[in-house]
């Protein structure tokens, strides 16, 4: 069935023999069965549903990361000076933030430096690694998150006999850069299956081997909470060894055990227990916000620095950071004609010459989510053309645009299924469009969205809640099931922050208190605002904890408009 917003929705369907046996088996009701099935759940993911889960290291014999573990010892034990070059998202920061950390403690000369979006652009070019290295002069570069498409710069390096290690999970063509060692799941590798894993991780777990490996009397457990946020904030499937780490972490994190959160939760004004998706609506936004608006080497400065007044001053600077950019991004969105999208074919291409660079990637993201097909957002950046690309689950969107830097369409480009970065002369844009959009008809199936099955408004309740949030907790490839509620009549509805909607869902004589996030100058957000018709709704329920007080909340995803309901 096509929704008012356009996406094509079906209930998961289930072998019913199938179905019955894991209930059974493993004491689930239906709809926890029938999601079980359709996400594919391994028996260790299953056992983690009830049981208590254990972080293990998969690493401890893959090539890779002896070798890297190799390569760092011979230059801690050389007192070497080693340089960290880190991306300025959260996942590349917080990767640097780790690194530095460890070294520090075992005595190492280390610095590291964050490009500027603005200045330096994505990535180590040569540009700014002779720049780096005519100061710093160091014998071993680690990249962290940036480094796999980096071949000019690596050949450089190799020229001054300088060693280096790349840790990224960015998509990687071959011949691959001629670095010392490339620690990297997209390449092929004895360790690609776990091409789900952001950087950050990487390189927690590569650190954890060199502990192990070196009989370092250093612990690193504490450093799982900035993993889970990198992890959530690069949208990395919630699934396999991240669900575990999530549910460590969210079972025995103590947000007033940290100084960073702990304070950070204090400017938000926020008093509850660490959520998964408190790490990626309130933490990650405010960390990202210094890479977006300004220079993000201070993430890095946030989390190393041992002065705690440092650390106040930096969090209350990125905190209004963030609310700048929400106030750019709210400016833009509120003017922005969505409904017109959808009658263009394709991978979405948006050139809005003036916005700010640092949000594309952000406006790309909304417009995906309404439209549930890739988007490039462009924007004029000095001489050239600056964009972020946002894809859904059925096209890899950074594979493509690595293409286009073979072909020479763009200037540079990388990233990985859901998220890329490009730049390219604004000569090139239609032919870049036609190039991806080639590849989109070609190697795109339907994305068919799917609900989790039908409920009747008077099942909504705390049980409810507790069956659902047995399977979490919930994110990318894991996501919060969808449930059918059919028939109903959408009364009250009152715009809230002048982005919201607030409603009431009629069933029969019933009334349930609902949200929708949808942004205003949508179809969805028009229809619930005006339409007097009565809708299959789509939604999302949720405990909504909020400063010690907890609610219900329905979450209006889509509307199924059947004109045989009046």
């Amino acid at each position: 069935m096509i929704s008012v917003s356009g996406k094509y929705w079906e209930e998961i369907k289930t072998e019913k023999r199938l179905l019955d046996k894991v209930k059974i088996d493993h004491n689930l009701n239906e709809f926890q069965a029938k999601l079980i099935i359709e996400r594919n759940f391994t028996e260790e993911e299953l056992l983690s549903i009830r049981n208590k889960v254990t972080l293990k290291n998969p690493f401890f014999k893959k090539k890779d990361f002896l070798s890297a573990c190799e390569l760092l010892e011979l230059h801690i034990k050389k007192k070497n000076r080693i340089l960290i070059i880190g991306d300025y998202d959260v996942d590349g920061c917080l990767s640097t933030v780790l690194m530095v950390n460890f070294l520090k403690k075992n005595q190492a000369k280390v610095k590291y430096f964050i490009p500027d979006r603005f200045k330096d652009g994505y990535g180590a070019s040569e540009k700014l690694i002779r720049k780096l290295i005519s100061s710093d002069k160091p014998e071993l570069i680690i990249f962290l998150d940036c480094g796999s498409s980096s071949y000019n710069a690596i050949k450089f390096i190799n020229s001054k006999n300088i060693s280096s290690l790349i840790i990224d999970h960015h998509n990687i063509n071959k011949p691959y850069p001629s670095s010392d060692v490339i620690i990297n799941p997209k390449k092929i590798c004895d360790y690609n299956k776990h091409d789900y894993l952001c950087t950050v991780f990487l390189t927690y777990l590569f650190i954890d081997l060199y502990i192990k490996k070196n009989q370092l009397n250093i612990s690193i457990k504490d450093d799982q909470i900035y993993v889970l946020i990198a992890t959530v904030a690069d949208v990395m499937p919630i699934r396999g060894i991240n669900r575990f780490l999530a549910l460590n972490v969210i079972n025995n994190f103590d947000v007033n055990n940290n100084f960073i959160l702990s304070n950070l939760f204090k400017i938000l004004k926020v008093k509850k227990k660490l959520e998964l998706d408190d790490l990626a609506y309130l933490i990650a936004p405010i960390l990202n916000s210094a890479g977006r608006l300004s220079n993000a080497n201070q993430i890095v400065e946030l989390f190393t620095t041992q002065s705690n007044d440092i650390k106040i001053k930096i969090l209350k600077k990125i905190f209004e950071l963030n609310q700048k950019r929400k106030l750019i991004e709210k400016r833009f969105l509120l003017n922005f004609q969505f409904n017109n999208l959808h009658k263009l074919k394709g991978v979405l291409f948006i050139y809005e010459p003036n916005i700010p660079e640092g949000i594309i990637g952000i406006i790309a993201s909304r417009i995906k989510e309404y439209y549930n097909r890739p988007c490039i957002v462009l924007t004029n950046s000095n001489d050239i053309i600056k964009g972020s690309a946002r894809s859904t689950l059925n096209f890899d969107i950074g594979k493509f645009i690595n293409n286009a830097v073979d072909e020479k369409i763009i200037l540079s480009g990388g990233g990985h299924n859901l998220a890329a970065g490009v730049s390219l002369l604004k000569s090139k844009i239609e032919i870049f469009k036609k190039f991806i959009n080639k590849y989109y008809e070609k190697n795109t199936p339907l994305l068919i969205n799917y609900y989790t099955s039908k409920i009747f408004p008077n099942s909504i309740n705390k049980k409810l809640i507790n069956e659902i949030n047995i399977l979490g907790p919930f994110g990318n490839k894991n996501v919060n099931p969808i449930f059918l509620i059919e028939n109903v009549k959408i009364v009250k509805p009152k715009i809230i922050k002048e982005r919201f909607i607030s409603c009431l869902i009629k069933y029969n004589n019933k009334f349930i208190k609902a949200m929708s996030f949808n942004h205003l100058n949508t179809k969805i957000s028009y229809e619930i605002l005006n339409s007097k018709n009565k809708f299959d709704i789509l939604v999302n329920i949720r405990e909504n904890k909020w400063n010690n007080k907890s609610i219900i909340e329905v979450e209006i995803i889509d509307l199924i408009k059947n004109i045989n309901k009046t």
